[in-house]
């Protein structure tokens, strides 16, 4: 095969256009290079602020970003951006360009590395602090590879298992750090002043990647192209793993993101029409800040993301009772119990696809001990354009079996702050409170209440009890009013409390000939399971059927589309509900 015409001028648009743009790259000249890091920050700005996306993080990144892939040779040598949401330039740099209009759209790009996506994408690293472990084991595996970690991801502990493992090793490894100080906020802790005293002190004074054992280069201007060329090139050349410490700046080059302190323009979000209520993740914030006030027992955990899961209000008027740990779930929950058994009651807030990486810490330090934890999980169910590893569609199947811990998920506003005034005053054991991106819907109000459950109506015939957890109540009630139409009688009902389920919806199921749940989780071993168990152990003779997500991993797109291509729309629900009572009339199976 022959090789590639270089253009006679290397600029975005030859490269958007060239489907192998890293061997143009190689062959340019500094001050080419020098433009195409402007043209590509210009590029960025517009896109991302056009489809929504991590912006700040990847205008640090280009320099650092052209420089990797005229070193190595992707993907023959591996590169690993961690986090994954850096990535957009090596999306760039390996023919993807030509996409980017599609980018966190369905059927478009991923926010994150990819492998569906693009050889050039090793594994999609959307947590942090994954990538060393990665490169540890492509390593041993005889893979070359070039881990690049950044964006506050080195506060996580399994950097720390990995680096302790790396730093025996014989395997050439290149860990880039990228060192812009912060994640969302400035990084915290011990790790983070280090960072500082290595910036500050030229790398000269006292380094604990030395002291690890590792061979440092750095600290480097990572914005410089031709010094950080140089220093990959040298550390290319070592036969075991190597630091090389970058320094970046988050949002660089766009004045609107450099004077944003706040958080450099982490992610911006995709213009469309307001919500036509509140934002969650506020309305949380104001309802904790109320209840600190009363019970000076509340603390709160954050694992870096004091802003986005609505800490910031609590932490401005009780800087003392919020704590902020970093990127390290496992410790917070850790921590959390350790302030349970001290007497306080703590609420972690954190994105339900983070709790995950601390179930062991939910189960074994804090529900085995029946400890006052309240969990809040933000972006739960399904949440659009992040795609797979962020939806939040795994916390209820995986929640139910912590023995002692209560689910609440609250369907409005309203709901929100009652569930959690419950869940905070729950001494008895851990507590969750899950609700989903976006704004809550207007608040609906009970027909009717037996104990925890609440009515929201009554179907004219007691034909189906409709089962909805949280915002699904909506919902719920707009396929029940289209089923009465087709002469279906349709009671619905919010449990509040989705794990465990009160009885009193199997004494709402025996007044009824069917009963569907319908739930943003996914379907085996959710909320539906956990009801379908009550009616049968409450010897109910009623067929419980649910409704909720497939158990696999579902692509980025919209919630509304995600939601509508599984039947938990208006329509969807409307029909499957139409669908099992005609099979149950007709005598067969549910």
């Amino acid at each position: 095969m022959s090789a590639p015409i270089r253009p006679a001028h290397l600029d975005l648009e030859s490269l958007l256009e060239d489907p192998t743009p890293a061997a143009s790259l190689r062959c340019a000249q500094p001050a080419e290079l020098r433009a195409l890091a402007g043209e590509l920050r210009e590029f960025l700005v517009e896109a991302v602020c056009r489809a929504g996306g991590h912006l700040g993080s990847n205008l640090g990144v280009v320099e650092l970003t052209i420089a990797l892939h005229r070193v190595f040779d992707s993907p023959r040598e591996s590169l690993i951006f961690d986090t994954g949401h850096q990535s957009y330039v090596h999306k760039l740099l390996t023919g993807r360009g030509r996409d980017f209009d599609a980018l966190r759209e369905a059927g478009g790009l991923s926010g994150y590395p990819s492998r569906t996506e693009s050889e050039h994408d090793v594994a999609e690293n959307s947590h942090a602090s994954t990538a060393l472990s990665y490169a540890d084991g492509l390593a041993r595996a005889g893979r070359p590879v070039v881990a690049v970690v950044g964006d506050g991801a080195l506060t996580g502990g399994l950097c720390w298992e990995a680096l302790n493992n790396l730093a025996t090793s014989d395997r050439p490894v290149v860990i880039v750090l990228n060192d812009n100080g912060r994640s969302y906020d400035p990084t915290v802790g011990a790790v983070g002043r280090h960072l500082a005293d290595l910036r500050d002190t030229a790398g000269t004074g006292p380094n604990l990647f030395r002291a690890l054992g590792f061979p440092y280069l750095g600290p480097i201007d990572g914005h410089d192209l031709t010094a950080v060329e140089e220093a990959l090139r040298a550390a290319k050349e070592f036969t075991r793993p190597v630091v090389v410490h970058c320094v970046t700046g988050k949002g660089r080059g766009y004045r609107p993101a450099e004077l944003d302190l706040a958080d450099h323009l982490h992610a911006v979000s995709r213009p469309g029409p307001a919500g036509s209520g509140a934002q969650w993740t506020t309305v949380f914030g104001e309802r904790l800040l109320e209840l600190a006030a009363e019970r000076p027992r509340v603390v709160a955990l954050t694992a870096a993301m004091l802003r986005p899961t609505g800490l910031l209000p609590l932490a401005e008027a009780f800087p003392e009772r919020v704590i902020d740990v970093g990127i390290a779930e496992q410790h917070a929950v850790a921590a959390a119990a350790g302030l349970a058994l001290g007497g306080l009651h703590p609420v972690v807030a954190v994105y339900s696809t983070f709790l995950t990486r601390a179930m062991d810490q939910v189960l074994m330090d804090v529900g085995l001990h029946r400890l006052p934890v309240t969990f809040v999980l933000d972006r739960a169910g399904v949440t659009g354009e992040d795609g797979a590893s962020h939806h939040g569609m795994w916390d209820i199947a995986l929640l139910r079996t912590v023995p002692g811990l209560r689910i609440a998920a609250p369907r409005d506003a309203g709901t929100l702050g009652s569930l959690l005034r419950q869940a905070v005053a729950d001494d008895e054991g851990p507590t969750v409170l899950r609700f989903p991106k976006g704004s809550a819907p207007a608040d609906l109000t009970a027909v009717d209440s037996r104990g925890d459950v609440d009515v929201l109506r009554f179907g004219k015939r007691p034909d189906v009890l409709l089962v909805t957890a949280g915002p699904l109540a909506a919902t719920g009630l707009r396929a029940a009013v289209a089923l009465e139409h087709r002469g279906i009688g349709v009671t619905v009902c919010d449990p509040r409390w989705v794990h465990p389920v009160d009885p009193a919806v199997a004494e709402l199921a025996a007044k009824h000939q069917l009963v569907v749940t319908a739930e943003d989780g996914v379907r085996g071993g959710g909320f539906g399971t956990g009801l379908a168990q009550l009616v049968a152990d409450a010897g109910v003779p009623v067929p419980v059927h649910p409704l909720g997500l497939p158990s696999r991993f579902l692509a980025h797109g919209s919630r509304a589309a995600i939601l509508r291509e599984h039947g938990l729309d208006a329509t969807g629900l409307t029909a499957s509900i139409q669908h099992l009572w005609t099979t149950a009339e007709l005598g067969g199976e549910l």
